[in-house]
């Protein structure tokens, strides 16, 4: 039993190797998951396994391993403004790396299950947005979760740009999942044991490609009141932001180019920014393996197994020449600069305000 990609020893390093296994392909979803750290997610007990690619599942707590979340956001072909629905939301963890594309306009919905996975959720939300510097380097759209079962959604629901699905679904069901999208929005689910995409193209039009063998435990079917009738699944309204709101995501888009445009001005006067710490790379050759994981199966990418020959020499080379990079220092880099938080700080307004700008957050 093994992961698609190696496991590995941080947040990062786990990306790299989804890149070089190809399961992330765009900058967009890159830096994403840069964003948020898996290990967040996981109870404290079990972040061990956090940076391996495999699922992972305590009582309803459920995370799909990485490979998959990776397969998914590149097939939503994600971008700015979209609304996005995710039924069976989990922990959250898609749907702030969803936000963080979507940005400040768009429309980020959960539906789960569970209403301790919905609680855990929200918590891990809450603790995202008080303590990461990378909630300031984004526009978030952050996400709203309600509880339910996603096959009871109330009819008169608005329809969606983008919809993931985290289970099985049953082939009757797949009209009704497709009905929740608008034209020209793309459905990614489990179906028939394939991870699926799903364009809609026109009013009754669909186009269809199956991107990945996976198995998912299969959607649970609604338990109707002792009267026979569902309990209809009522999303949150798409509100407009008030004023206030909209001045600040002005402000702090504002104060980010002011940034930019120094950091620009300091490179032209031929001031250099500090050397990066260069992370050590090991080439490994990709096998074709079919991974079988507490109801999920993935396969991995299929590789020239000449190709650890053609490398050898260049893997030789290559860790010659880091080895020789990071001798002079065996210390670890100062952690990343907050300059939006920087910059605010320093403006002369009142205490308040400046807070407010900051999402009144901790750090």
């Amino acid at each position: 039993m093994g992961g698609a990609v190696s496991a590995g020893e941080d947040n990062d390093e786990l990306i790299d190797n989804l890149k070089e296994a190809q399961y992330i392909r765009t900058e967009l979803v890159e830096q994403a998951f840069r964003a948020i750290d898996r290990a967040d997610y996981y109870l404290e007990e079990f972040k061990d396994n956090a940076y391996k690619d495999l699922a992972w599942k305590h009582g309803n707590i459920h995370l799909s391993a990485p490979c998959i979340y990776s397969e998914v956001m590149e097939a939503l072909d994600l971008q700015p403004g979209l609304s996005f629905l995710n039924l069976g939301s989990g922990t959250g963890y898609l749907s702030s790396m969803v936000g963080l594309i979507l940005g400040p306009f768009g429309v980020n919905h959960g539906v789960e299950l569970h209403s301790d996975v919905i609680e855990y959720a929200n918590q891990k939300l809450d603790f995202f947005i008080k303590t990461s510097d990378s909630f300031d380097k984004f526009e978030f759209c952050e996400p709203s979760f309600v509880i339910g079962n996603c096959l009871e959604i109330s009819p008169d629901c608005t329809q969606y740009d983008r919809v993931y699905c985290g289970a099985g679904v049953q082939k009757e069901h797949e009209d009704y999942m497709k009905n929740l999208l608008k034209v020209g929005g793309i459905l990614v689910m489990p179906l028939e044991e394939k991870l699926t995409k799903i364009t809609r193209t026109g009013p009754s039009a669909w186009e269809t490609k199956k991107i990945l063998a996976v198995s998912f435990a299969p959607l649970i079917q609604p338990n109707h009141t002792d009267s026979g009738k569902s309990r209809l699944v009522h999303l949150p309204p798409v509100a407009v932001r008030s004023l206030q709101d909209l001045a600040r995501i002005a402000i702090r888009g504002t104060i980010k180019k002011i940034i930019h445009q120094e950091a620009l001005s300091k490179a032209g006067n031929g001031l250099k920014s500090p050397p990066r710490f260069k992370r050590r790379r090991v080439r490994r050759r990709r096998m074709e393996t079919i991974v079988f994981l507490d109801k999920e199966v993935f396969a991995s990418r299929i590789s020239n197994p000449s190709d650890d020959n053609n490398n050898n020499s260049e893997d030789m080379e290559d860790e010659r020449l880091e080895e020789e990079e990071t001798k002079p220092s065996e210390l670890k880099p100062d952690p990343p600069v907050n300059f939006l938080r920087e910059k605010v700080l320093s403006l002369p307004l009142p205490d308040p305000l400046k807070y407010y700008l900051l999402y009144y957050r901790e750090k």
